[in-house]
């Protein structure tokens, strides 16, 4: 993942140690598409949700897996009203 450029060499190499760590879902047109729909159906409820956590939802969604988290506060409403899967870390 290539980084901004005003970033010391110390933090460079510490984000580049993290991102190699973590899995990054690639996005899509799709995933974009599910995100709005999701937000706009959040708004209509009455109960706008985080940006982050949305895309998500709308990733993990468009791929048909589930979210493993501790996390399961923040995401009980897309399970209720999505069909978003949560598996408990």
């Amino acid at each position: 993942m290539d980084l901004p450029a005003p970033l010391g060499p110390q933090r460079t190499a510490s984000l580049q140690a993290f991102f190699a760590r973590v899995v990054i879902l690639p996005y899509s047109t799709r995933v974009a598409t599910v995100w709005g729909e999701i937000q706009a159906h959040a708004q209509l409820r009455g109960r706008p949700r985080p940006v982050n956590d949305s895309w998500v939802a709308a990733r993990c969604l468009t791929r048909e897996i589930p979210l493993a988290t501790l996390n399961l506060k923040d995401f009980a409403d897309y399970a209720e009203h999505e069909g978003f899967e949560i598996v408990r870390a």
